[in-house]
Formats: structure tokens, C-alpha cells, sequence
């Protein structure tokens, strides 16, 4: 099911993303399972607000995030849940890579529980720039992202502490993310420029699951 994934607005949220590389032959069976077991989990975590799982079937990719209210709730959550996540990823994963940020802006559309193609940007920067980062994207990159047509969402993800981020965009399906790649582009060539942002990686997803707090409608 894909449901409401993150509030139009509020208050700073923390995540912890993991990526997760593999058997491709092995990855429809770890996804059915976060699919069945990681909603129920993270609805019993207090502080939870969001999840979404994201997948490569070709080349045996797996990308998920969690977000929550503070870092406390983030930190308690993994004190719990950490053991269950590897036992679910061990069958399909070679490598397992789990980290922590900070939500610093984000938006979504009225189609968010279409969304069906996921753009994930990761890149470096100078800590002493991300203030700066986070004022463009929030002044240029948003808007710039919501006229797209079938945007869904985005949202950046920055670490202060290692210099190191991420941007996510949602669409509905995949031709629309093709078609919004020349703006993005534009998007992250005013970045480089005006911040002195560094891009690592430049990955597509298929969207398997977006899940909402119940508790916590938006």
C-alpha cells in the first residue's frame, strides 16, 4: 500500500536511512518481508512518523527511510528494531550501509499517494555550507521541483557532522522522473555553484512501499 508519507509542514524530523546491496534473485523475497513486518514495527516505535522503501530489482538495490520526531525517538528505535532489520536483510544483502540526518525542508503534493519513481541525489559539502544549502533548496529547489509536472514529493537529508547529504524526489511514474531530469539538473548545477555542493551518486527507484504513522495523519 502506498500511503501518506510525510506532512506538507512541520517541524524538523530526523531520519535513518539504509542501503542495502545484493542478490537480485533474492530481493522480491526482502522486500515482501519489510513490506509485511516494518509497518507493524514502526508503528509500535514511539516517535514514529514515516517510512519508505525504495528498490532496484535489477541490480539488487535496496534504499529505505525512517523518520521521526526527535533523535531520541530515533535512537530508541534502533535499540529495538536494529537485530529484526539485519535478520530480515541477511538472506538478500552483500552490504549493509545504515546512517543518520536531520529532514532540514521538505514538500509534497496531493499526489503523494500516487507516487510510483524515486530520485535519490547523494552528495558531500563543507558543514559551514549547509545552512546555505538548505536556504536554496528551501527557496529554489522546492518550487523549482513542484512545478514538475506529476511531482510527488522531496525532501533533503543533511549530516552535519560528516558534511554529507541527500535530496529525494517522488513522481508518479517513471517517464515523468525521465522527463524532469533536464530541471533537476538546473537544480543541482545552482547548488554546485552557489554552495559548493559535491554529487556522489545520481540513483532511480521503484517505490514499493510509503507508510504514515496512523496515529499521526497529515
Amino acid at each position: 500500500m502506498v500511503a501518506q508519507w510525510v506532512p506538507t509542514k512541520g517541524a524538523l524530523m530526523y531520519a535513518r536511512t539504509v542501503y542495502a546491496v545484493g542478490d537480485p534473485t533474492k530481493i522480491d523475497d526482502a522486500l515482501e518481508t519489510f513490506c509485511n513486518e516494518a509497518p507493524k514495527l514502526l508503528a509500535d516505535s514511539p516517535g514514529f512518523r514515516s517510512y519508505g522503501l525504495f528498490a532496484d530489482r535489477d541490480l539488487g538495490k535496496i534504499a529505505m527511510a525512517s523518520w521521526w520526531e526527535t533523535e531520541q525517538d530515533r535512537s530508541n528505535s534502533d535499540d529495538h528494531l536494529a537485530e529484526r532489520r539485519a535478520a530480515m536483510l541477511t538472506p538478500f544483502a552483500d552490504s549493509v550501509l545504515v546512517n543518520n540526518s536531520e529532514v532540514a525542508a521538505f514538500r509534497q503534493s496531493p499526489k503523494i499517494a500516487e507516487a510510483r519513481a524515486f530520485q535519490l541525489g547523494r552528495f558531500m559539502i563543507e558543514p559551514s555550507r549547509i545552512d546555505d544549502l538548505i536556504a536554496l533548496f528551501t527557496n529554489a529547489g522546492l518550487p523549482r521541483f513542484e512545478a514538475l509536472p506529476n511531482f510527488c514529493g522531496s525532501a533533503l537529508f543533511v549530516d552535519r557532522d560528516r558534511g554529507a547529504g541527500a535530496v529525494g524526489v517522488l513522481f508518479t511514474d517513471s517517464a515523468s522522473l525521465k522527463a524532469a531530469r533536464p530541471q533537476q539538473s538546473v537544480a543541482r548545477r545552482q547548488a554546485v555553484q552557489e554552495t559548493g555542493l559535491q554529487a556522489v551518486a545520481l540513483e532511480e527507484f521503484e517505490v514499493v512501499l510509503l507508510e504514515n504513522n496512523p496515529e499521526n495523519p497529515q
